[in-house]
């Protein structure tokens, strides 16, 4: 199983020097598993993307179409209590953010608390240094 985090959705959707590895990881195993509000986080990149004007609307609108399809055939973790507590204590164990520790914990409970049985797939450093540490075994697509 391979736990997505948003920050390698994004290289799916839209053309970024990521790109080309997080494809290649993707091709291995097509079978994403996610937090359940990836959806939500994803939209707000791309929007922010826009905003910057590094991506046209035009583009925005094919990025979200082609989250939605991508949307359907993942598998989302839901928020249970269980996930709170844990991110809790991720968040006074790392260095996260609120989001960055809501996505780990929702590896956690995925991977049924094996976390070595699991590969998460990101491209922020420090979700993968508190991912490194509670077990997962990392994966950072290679970037052009």
């Amino acid at each position: 199983m391979r736990f997505w985090d948003s920050s390698a959705i994004i290289p799916l959707l839209v053309d970024e020097p990521s790109s080309p590895g997080v494809h290649a990881e993707y091709g291995r195993d097509p079978d994403i598993v996610v937090w359940w509000a990836t959806v939500v986080e994803c939209v707000s990149a791309l929007a922010r993307l826009e905003r910057e004007s590094r991506l046209a609307a035009s583009e925005l609108s094919e990025a979200v179409a082609r989250l939605d399809e991508l949307a359907l055939a993942w598998h989302e973790v839901q928020p249970i209590d269980r996930g709170r507590q844990i991110a809790i204590r991720l968040l006074r164990m790392h260095g996260l953010r609120a989001a960055d520790a809501f996505q780990l914990a929702a590896a956690i409970s995925a991977s049924e608390d094996q976390p070595g049985a699991v590969l998460l797939v990101t491209l922020d450093a420090r979700l993968a240094i508190a991912a490194e540490r509670e077990g997962f075994r990392v994966v950072i697509p290679a970037v052009a």
